[in-house]
């Protein structure tokens, strides 16, 4: 996000597998947090801050894989906090797919990993957590140099950092409950960068509001800006554009429904998916009545500019049958073989997946498990190994033999260790 934007960050603060008020709170707020992480991403939050406030190894890896799923639920950028002691722990959390990991600069020891931390990963990576300004101005010649974000984690030091910091790092404040004017007032101080903490998470759901607020006081927000006006669209009979609406992740189409120019103009404004119904002729916000929303990923018109693809997160079903898809009555369907080479691996994987829960005598999937991971890692090699003697071959078809063995060898190796081809692609999709 470009600096010239101000961020709205709602804060996980995750304790024993929970989210909680805050650091000096553990009132359990939701029993899950990966859910609570994709309903922030999906109402417009800019980033997300995690913060672990496990205790002891055990609870920090189970916080870790929480981190790592909350990473993959949510699109937004993801800023890991807490329990950093040395190189590796700043590693894990970038590793489970953050965005950045902030040092805490209250512990002698997190200031001193600054510079070793951003030569490895880049200063794009690191932030600095505080809640004592001298803590910032002792080191600012570090940061100046190391450090790319500021976190304030306590409210009462916000007006003397704002009189004393000069440095380029911006900060990212946490706040508790706050007025809309404060909010304002706060975000047009030139040296805040954002808004996180509590006044985030208890606004979750106007995020969109609020962002039209700061507009309207002159404060560069991230919003959805259409590139098209309902006047640049061909409207039917009724005065509507049809829209077409697809799954985001696998492109299944979901439902088909209809908007006039005010759900239109809705749509952009919440990033919720909001239809005209022309049975009960109002407007349709999409999973209002039933918690079924659908977040917009992408709107794309056709080339007569009289039909909308809409590419969602769908909550839930979209069918009002419980159905996730409304298209499910098959009327013919001629034999093919699946080509979409992510359906293939998804499909050999659910397979190899089934072998694990449901053994069947005589497979040789099953006798890769039972053996073990040294097993599965042995024939993995063996097939890696085959690979590279068929690439010395001429002729190419070989080599498409052995990698399809080695994939499917690689395919257990997954299933063994728990890995799915979501995640997968998504950390090819980050490189």
């Amino acid at each position: 996000m470009s600096d010239n934007y101000k961020k709205l960050v709602p804060c996980i603060y995750l304790y024993k597998g929970n989210a909680v008020k805050n650091l000096s709170d553990i009132t359990i707020l939701d029993t899950n947090p990966v859910k609570l992480a994709g309903f922030y991403g999906n109402n417009n939050a800019d980033e997300l801050l995690v913060l672990d406030m496990s205790k002891g190894d055990t609870e920090h890896e189970e916080a870790l894989n929480i981190i790592k799923e909350i990473c993959r639920e949510t699109e937004v950028p993801v800023i890991g906090a807490g329990n950093i002691y040395r190189m590796e722990d700043v590693k894990k959390l970038l590793y489970a797919g953050c965005k950045k990991a902030a040092l805490n600069y209250s512990k002698p020891e997190n200031i001193e990993l600054t510079k070793e931390v951003s030569l490895k990963f880049g200063k794009e990576k690191v932030a600095a957590c505080y809640t004592d300004t001298d803590s910032i101005l002792q080191s600012k010649e570090l940061i100046e140099e190391y450090v790319d974000e500021l976190i304030l984690l306590k409210e009462t030091s916000l007006r003397e950092s704002v009189q004393k910091w000069d440095g380029a790092a911006k900060i990212l404040v946490s706040l508790p409950e706050v007025s809309l004017d404060k909010l304002i007032e706060i975000l047009s101080e030139p040296k805040i960068c954002g808004i996180t903490g509590y006044a985030m998470n208890e606004n979750a759901k106007e995020l969109p509001a609020i962002k039209s607020l700061c507009e309207g006081n002159g404060i560069k927000v991230k919003t959805l800006e259409a590139a098209f006006q309902w006047s640049d669209f061909k409207l039917n009979s009724d005065g509507h554009v049809t829209v077409v609406v697809q799954d985001y992740r696998t492109d299944q189409v979901l439902m088909v429904a209809y908007m006039n120019e005010e759900a239109y103009n809705t749509t952009v404004r919440t990033g919720k998916m909001t239809y005209y119904s022309r049975s009960r002729d109002e407007l349709w916000v999409k999973g209002e009545m039933s918690g079924h929303f659908q977040y917009v990923k992408s709107l794309t018109a056709d080339c007569d500019m009289d039909t909308i693809l809409a590419k969602v997160s769908q909550v839930g079903a979209a069918c009002h049958t419980g159905s996730h898809s409304c298209f499910f009555n098959e009327i013919i369907k001629k034999d093919y073989e699946e080509t979409n080479p992510l359906k293939v691996f998804e499909s050999v994987m659910n397979v190899i997946m089934d072998r694990k829960a449901h053994p069947k005598e005589g497979s040789y999937t099953n006798y890769l498990f039972d053996k073990g991971i040294d097993k599965i890692l042995k024939k993995l090699g063996e097939e890696a190994t085959e690979i590279v003697i068929a690439s010395k071959n001429p002729n190419p078809n070989e080599i498409k033999y052995e990698i399809s063995d080695f994939l499917y060898h690689m395919m257990v190796l997954m299933a063994e260790k728990g890995v799915t081809w979501e995640e997968i692609t998504d950390e090819l999709s980050k490189r």
